[in-house]
């Protein structure tokens, strides 16, 4: 089983007329790459949140965001102008500076900023359940987002089954090729040969000399163990054994190398034809296999 690195989730809960929501976003990336947002009053659980999530997410470009909203109608803060408008000039000078657009709704985006709302007090004590609650929310959208990867891991590993099984079809096409191809080049050289009228040679030192030239041609190992390789990453992509993105990747090179020395050791137009088309399915794979968890 293959999970995505791409993948979104988001959860919500209500605690004494707050609405508690936190959104996790997940991208492709070599390594962990974790970035948080969250208000200042839950900045005491930040590395609890950041150790869980990445115990649970292993890999990727991910971004936590946490934010704490009044629901309608209840008491709270007023709205911290200033702020808010330090944050407009902000987004405004970076969208300018990127040639991004201006966001289409400026309330939503300016009030889930991080202290959009101010009290009396800079700073207010947080109970220690409205942080569990935090944590439950976090767990809950790390459980969404999961969710969302297995299901683009099962989507890549239907892509991944298409591509090795038209690889396999191409290899299978292969032998049909082979016996004609050293007839072809066997007569090719006896031709050349008989050009060349005034040219004597020893009948068996040239028999001896064919063979090795064709036994350099020959691609019986190379054949062998692509097919092993073809074997291993349908056998890995299945194994229960989470987090195989990696290994998949050094396979797709291993099949790239068997394919590359097949094309250069073919010296006919079929077998070169096939390799070709087996490089155009290989990559593929390679381009997808960034995204595998």
């Amino acid at each position: 089983m293959i999970l995505s690195m791409t993948g979104f989730g988001k959860a919500v809960k209500v605690y004494n007329n707050k609405k508690i929501t936190a959104e996790l976003k997940s991208l492709n990336s070599k390594q962990l790459d974790f970035g948080v947002r969250i208000p200042q009053n839950y900045r005491e659980i930040e590395m609890e949140l950041r150790n869980e999530v990445s115990k649970a997410l292993l890999r990727g470009k991910i971004d936590l965001f946490v934010y704490c909203e009044p629901i309608e109608g209840a008491p709270s803060g007023s709205i911290n102008v200033p702020m808010l408008k330090q944050y407009k000039q902000q987004i405004e000078e970076m969208a300018k500076a990127l040639d991004l657009p201006e966001p289409n709704d400026w309330y939503a985006t300016l009030l889930r900023m991080p202290d959009a709302l101010k009290t009396d007090a800079k700073f207010t004590e947080v109970e220690k359940d409205e942080l569990n609650v935090v944590k439950e929310v976090v767990l809950l959208a790390t459980e969404e987002l999961i969710a969302f990867r297995r299901q683009e891991g099962a989507r890549l590993a239907t892509f991944f089954e298409e591509k090795i099984a038209a690889i396999q079809a191409l290899l299978n096409e292969v032998p049909r090729y082979e016996e004609p191809r050293i007839k072809k080049i066997k007569a090719r050289i006896l031709d050349s040969l008989a050009k060349l009228k005034e040219a004597d040679y020893d009948k068996n030192r040239f028999e001896q000399e064919l063979i090795y030239y064709i036994e350099k041609l020959d691609i019986t190992e190379e054949k062998i163990r692509l097919q092993n390789h073809l074997n291993y990453f349908l056998e890995t992509m299945h194994s229960e054994q989470c987090g195989q993105g990696k290994k998949l990747g050094f396979i797709s090179q291993e099949i790239g190398r068997e394919v590359n020395t097949m094309g250069s050791k073919a010296n006919q137009a079929e077998l070169q034809n096939l390799v070709v088309h087996m490089k155009d399915h290989l990559e593929q794979i390679k381009e997808q296999v960034l995204n595998v968890l």
